[in-house]
């Protein structure tokens, strides 16, 4: 029997023209079903790869050398054992039998958020107010002030509109303006400027010998000459925009009227 003959070593495959031989591509496994929608979340990709193995492996952190905790001692005596381990750091000989609540600052953060105000309240915009007691009056925005409140006026000698703070949401912004780019508002005006007196009503209103101790009375509010003078600086300017507009008697009877709705009225259908 004659003796296997060895098998002949296999040929190279030849190389490409290009000389460089290409890598066989497939489908990804992970690709886009339409819409920016895949087919694997970020998530299951990470776990599908084993990305969790090698991440952090390319440059480890040193460890860093542990101090040690307890110290070894030797004690005399033939029935001391020869050595006692002793603590470095002594542990606490009180231990509360409930978590200490800790308080949070979390509501001094609204002051620092920011505000952002729509784009068509800019100071002399024309506004319709939505609430309140003057709920229906057209007036004029005067300023934003720092809380992100509107400053409004009516002005008083018009609609009997005084200078007031109000929510955006509570207010329309109409396509009337008004010139206010002469006028600066005064410093002084401010969030703290309008914040009211929050005294208690039994203290702050003396009664009579004789009247019940647990009626409650209110003290009626009269404005201060410093809030006379700011409200007529104020609406001195806005009367001055609005005489020097052609349209000035059309302006002041819009704004002596109040807004309101009739049948099949829809205001998101109105352009304000």
């Amino acid at each position: 029997m004659a003796p296997p003959q060895p098998k002949a070593a296999a040929k190279p495959a030849a190389a490409p023209a290009g000389g460089v031989k290409k890598a066989k591509v497939g489908k990804p496994r992970n690709y886009d079903l339409g819409n920016g929608v895949v087919r694997f979340s970020k998530s299951k990709m990470y776990h599908k790869k084993a990305l969790y193995k090698f991440v952090g492996k390319k440059n480890p952190k040193a460890e860093k050398p542990k101090k040690p905790s307890a110290v070894v001692k030797q004690v005399g005596g033939d029935k001391n054992g020869g050595s006692r381990t002793v603590l470095l750091k002594r542990r606490r000989s009180f231990y509360p039998t409930q978590d200490k609540i800790r308080t949070r600052p979390h509501h001094k953060s609204f002051s620092k958020h920011v505000r952002r105000t729509r784009p068509n309240l800019t100071p002399g915009t024309v506004c319709i107010l939505l609430a309140g007691r003057h709920a229906g009056k057209r007036v004029v925005l005067v300023g934003v002030l720092p809380s992100g409140l509107l400053l409004l006026t009516g002005p008083f000698a018009l609609n009997s509109c005084p200078l007031r703070r109000i929510p955006q949401r509570y207010v329309i912004g109409t396509s009337t303006k008004l010139d206010l780019s002469s006028f600066k508002l005064p410093e002084h005006l401010d969030d703290a400027y309008f914040k009211k007196n929050k005294k208690s009503a039994k203290r702050s209103v003396k009664r009579k010998q004789g009247e019940d101790i647990f009626a409650t009375k209110k003290e009626k509010y009269v404005p201060s000459e410093q809030r006379k003078k700011d409200q007529k600086l104020v609406d001195d300017a806005v009367v001055k925009a609005i005489s020097a507009r052609a349209d000035r008697k059309a302006l002041r009877g819009y704004l002596k009227s109040a807004f309101g709705l009739r049948s099949s009225q829809f205001p998101h259908r109105m352009n304000f």
